[in-house]
């Protein structure tokens, strides 16, 4: 098993304005280990959205190499890439994404519904998703009845179960206020130790600092790559950092 979940190997990508290529990608190469839990930041406009769909396999680069979990899946069709992503990799999105007509445990069967599960392990894996977030009590309950914090706990739940290599969150704090955003950054710390691989997408500086890397891109490129020395055990996120040249 290759030690890389996500290696992108000079990934260019290009979008067509007024009959004219537009490089939103210009050759992205880095990698995030597994057992990682890894930030990406960049400003609007940098390629952070496209890098992001990218590697959540919702779009395929224009050339360059994208490897998850060592097979190289760049050139994989629609449909091969929808099967692959609902295997594979976990969304945790800011708007939490859950479908408003059905209960708490009924969202989070839904990858396993696509993914051939029967209905009684169905049920079964759900189930004890919602009491890994948390949330055992809330299996019959629809999500405008549950806060915001426990919206996103379902949306947790759901990503996790398919037990995928990597679990990819987009500003996953981004609708919660600072305490449940806090809440729910403890639980993807408890998850990292326990072995799950996390990309964390976030314009929050604090965020990123309590990753163990952050990777930044401008106009294209990987701007910067800086691992965060890890902080003692009961203390805050680290302040210090130790930066890496950008792969080229």
């Amino acid at each position: 098993m290759s030690r890389d979940v996500v290696a992108l190997e000079t990934v260019r990508k290009a979008y067509r304005l007024a009959d004219q290529p537009f490089w939103a990608l210009k050759g992205v190469s880095f990698a995030v280990e597994r057992g990682e839990m890894v930030a990406l930041m960049g400003p609007s406009g940098s390629g952070k959205t496209t890098l992001m769909n990218i590697i959540g396999l919702l779009d395929s680069p224009t050339d360059g190499r994208y490897l998850l979990n060592g097979d190289d899946v760049s050139d994989l069709s629609e449909f091969d890439r929808a099967v692959l992503r609902n295997e594979t990799i976990g969304f945790v999105f800011q708007a939490f994404h859950l479908l408003p007509r059905l209960t708490a445990l009924e969202n989070v069967e839904t990858p396993l519904t696509y993914g051939g599960y029967g209905r009684r392990s169905r049920r079964q894996r759900a189930l004890e998703m919602l009491e890994r977030v948390g949330l055992p009590d809330k299996a019959d309950s629809v999500p405008s009845t549950l806060s915001g914090g426990q919206r996103q706990r379902v949306a947790v739940a759901r990503a996790l179960s398919t037990n995928p290599a990597l679990l990819l969150a987009d500003e996953p704090t981004g609708n919660l206020d600072t305490r449940t955003g806090n809440e729910i950054l403890a639980l993807f710390h408890e998850l990292n130790r326990e072995g799950a691989t996390i990309l964390v997408v976030t314009h929050e500086a604090e965020i990123a600092a309590q990753t163990s890397r952050t990777v930044r891109v401008r106009d294209g490129l990987v701007e910067s790559d800086v691992a965060h020395p890890p902080a003692p055990r009961g203390a805050g996120p680290a302040t210090g950092s130790v930066e890496h040249e950008p792969a080229i």
